[in-house]
């Protein structure tokens, strides 16, 4: 399979126009890269190397449809604007080339990649190779080159210097040994893609064995592969070389980010933790391919060819020693600065809520917080309470009873604006989907989700739902297709029926992008509050074992009508 660089992969390039652009799109091409268009503000309408050239990302993915990588040739100081641009287009992994990129800059792309579930290589990167699949960047030079110093195989390379991972690759080749993906992580002292995060998608890839990374003092990355290893993370066998081993502190080794500060990135340090964890130690540049042979001929078969199967993977929390990150951000950096709601948001799907958003967010969970005692979930729990269950068993015996019927509308009703939306897509008006949609389910004398209320006439947290909706700058197509909805019933049915609370969850979690299986989930947390608070009442306040009065439970089975 190898990784990031791969055939299938829709791949543009930002920058084209310039001479680095131009020249590094040949060596894409002819090395067989899927590349689909260029991109370079002012030039739209132009061809480079045979491709369409789009002023803007957006342009690119609205013509061509999705792109999966953008290689960057961008000036330094224009990098920024660039990367974010892409990101936004809905591109998910980016090679950003060019080296001197402002670290302020470079935090706002991994800032805005977090939160939009994208990954960028660099800055100051050569780019990736995977031998005979696919180059990104500058690898190589020449496409006959690479074949000529590398080819397809088990062994993965993660380097620090661009100019080390093709001599990695080189020298392999000469011992007989290929190479799944050559990566090199970029120089810079913040980089996207780090060595643990490139370890983690090695260990994913059931075409590499083995790994050679060449590491640099500077940095903490090799001793976070360390941590990755005992942990039980990373399992591969790991060939290590790490350079500047005559540095002194204050000493700055090849690269930006390979620079000794306060006793911190030494080469000894990194070096013991490396060989603490068991990994294989060249203590010279020459000892890489001859240890890579070694290794990989003591590695069973089984393991070489199959994933370790008793790993857990997790995209959602790391845990570290001192250190913890929720979907990729220090979760003390997030305590303070973002309410409970964002953080929920981002943990369920990955993303960081805008700030805009958060008032949104918050009104979402406040509005199902509770709705009384009549309820089921809430006569669940606290019938359960009532027979001296903990307050645990009492919530859940609450959760439990949120179904189709109770709290579940949320979801079918974004499967009706879905279903709605998808009819729009084939050139019907919203309208007409509408009604459509009202006609079936009328014929088949289902109930329609999302509309009308056993209780209230008007909802009273629908409107406010729906105008903050529209003051956060949410409200689209899912809002539209839920009044869309109700106006379709009225002009049927001739009666009117309001939206009621599901109905406008439903429409802004739609608008939002939430998937609408975890609909009904933003229901139940924000339900749990208050069926805590009907369980401590009841606990509280009532007798052991309620009494159903006979008045309010009557027999009507055989024999009923004796009496």
């Amino acid at each position: 399979m190898a990784i990031i660089a791969k055939p299938d992969q829709r791949v543009i390039v930002q920058g084209i126009t310039g001479r680095e652009g131009l020249l590094r799109t040949r060596l894409m091409l002819d090395y067989g890269t899927q590349v689909v268009a260029g991109v370079t503000p002012g030039k739209g309408g132009q061809f480079a190397e045979g491709l369409p050239v789009f002023d803007t990302v957006q342009q690119a993915v609205d013509n061509l449809g999705a792109i999966d990588i953008s290689v960057l040739f961008i000036p330094a100081p224009l990098v920024r604007n660039a990367a974010l641009e892409a990101i936004d287009a809905g591109v998910k992994t980016l090679v950003i080339v060019p080296d001197r990129v402002p670290v302020y800059d470079v935090l706002e792309i991994d800032s805005s990649a977090r939160q939009n579930n994208a990954s960028f290589i660099g800055p100051n990167t050569l780019g990736i190779l995977s031998p005979e699949k696919a180059v990104l960047g500058m690898m190589g030079g020449r496409a006959e080159a690479i074949h000529e110093w590398a080819f397809a195989g088990s062994v993965g390379i993660s380097s620090r210097s661009g100019g080390i991972s093709t001599s990695i690759a080189y020298y392999l080749a000469q011992a007989g040994i290929g190479v799944s993906t050559v990566v090199h992580v970029g120089g810079d002292s913040m980089v996207g893609t780090p060595h643990p995060q490139v370890m983690m998608q090695f260990e994913r890839d059931p075409q590499t064995k083995l790994v050679v990374m060449f590491g640099e003092i500077g940095t903490s990355q090799e001793e976070e592969v360390a941590n990755l290893i005992e942990r039980g993370l990373f399992t591969k066998p790991l060939v290590a070389y790490i350079g500047g081993k005559a540095a002194k502190e204050g000493t700055r080794f090849s690269h930006a980010g390979a620079i000794i500060e306060g006793g911190r990135g030494t080469h000894a340090g990194k070096v013991d933790r490396l060989r603490e964890v068991g990994a294989h130690i060249a203590e010279a540049f020459a000892d890489i391919p001859i240890l890579a042979g070694k290794v990989l001929a003591n590695i069973p078969e089984k393991k070489a060819h199959e994933p370790n199967e008793n790993t857990w993977y997790t995209a959602i929390t790391d845990i570290q020693p001192n250190a913890i990150r929720l979907r990729g951000h220090k979760i003390d950096e997030l305590m303070g600065d973002i309410s409970f709601s964002q953080a929920i948001f981002l943990a369920l799907t990955g993303r960081l809520p805008e700030t805009r958003v958060a008032p949104l967010i918050d009104a979402i969970f406040v509005s199902s917080i509770d709705h009384g005692t009549t309820p089921p979930s809430t006569l669940a729990a606290r019938t359960a309470a009532s027979t001296g269950a903990p307050l645990n068993a009492a919530i859940v015996a609450g959760l439990l009873s949120i179904n189709e019927f109770h709290g579940g509308a949320i979801e079918n009703c974004m499967r009706v604006i879905a279903d709605i939306q998808n009819n729009v897509a084939i050139e019907e008006s919203l309208g007409t989907a509408a009604n459509k949609l009202v006609t079936n389910y009328r014929s088949q004398k289902q109930k329609l989700p999302g509309l009308g209320h056993r209780l209230h006439t008007k909802d009273p947290r629908t409107g406010r739902l729906l105008a903050l909706a529209q003051q956060c700058d949410v409200a689209s197509e899912g809002v539209a297709t839920i009044r869309a909805l109700r106006q379709a019933f009225a002009d049927i049915t001739g009666k009117t029926l309001p939206i009621n609370v599901d109905g406008a969850l439903a429409a802004i979690l739609y608008d939002l992008e939430i998937p609408p299986h975890l609909g009904n989930a933003f229901f139940m947390i924000a339900r749990t509050p208050g069926l805590v608070a009907q369980v401590n009442e009841e606990k509280e306040r009532e007798k052991p074992m309620r009494v159903i009065y006979p008045r309010s439970s009557l027999y009507d089975g055989a024999g009923s009508e004796q009496d």
